[in-house]
């Protein structure tokens, strides 16, 4: 789970993935856009491949990337966990107010 928020923590890597959502792309595609050298991109790809939010092929000498979305499910499950909490407690909020305005009148 850290690996994937330090790889999620930096703008230009969550660009990377939202390019990638659109289909595989080379470093050189994915740095275009980000006025990024191939170094910094391809530095930037290596924390995704680590956090194994990337997969890389090599098709001759270039290298394609593709998103794997399938470590975010993990992610997604951590937080959830962290939404109902809220909501529980905002609901059980909602209700203390509205209990104290009957009371009130």
């Amino acid at each position: 789970m850290d690996t994937l928020f330090r790889a999620l923590s930096d703008p230009a890597r969550r660009h990377i993935l939202m390019a990638l959502s659109e289909g595989p792309a080379t470093v050189g595609q994915l740095a275009a856009p980000l006025d990024m050298s191939f170094a910094g991109a391809s530095k930037h790809v290596h924390v995704l491949v680590e956090a194994r939010l990337v997969e890389k092929r090599k098709i001759g000498r270039t290298q394609v990337c593709r998103l794997n979305a399938a470590p975010m499910r993990d992610l997604r499950n951590w937080l959830d966990q962290y939404s109902r909490f809220w909501s529980d407690r905002l609901d059980a909020l909602e209700s203390a107010v509205k209990d104290y305005e009957n009371d009130r009148h």
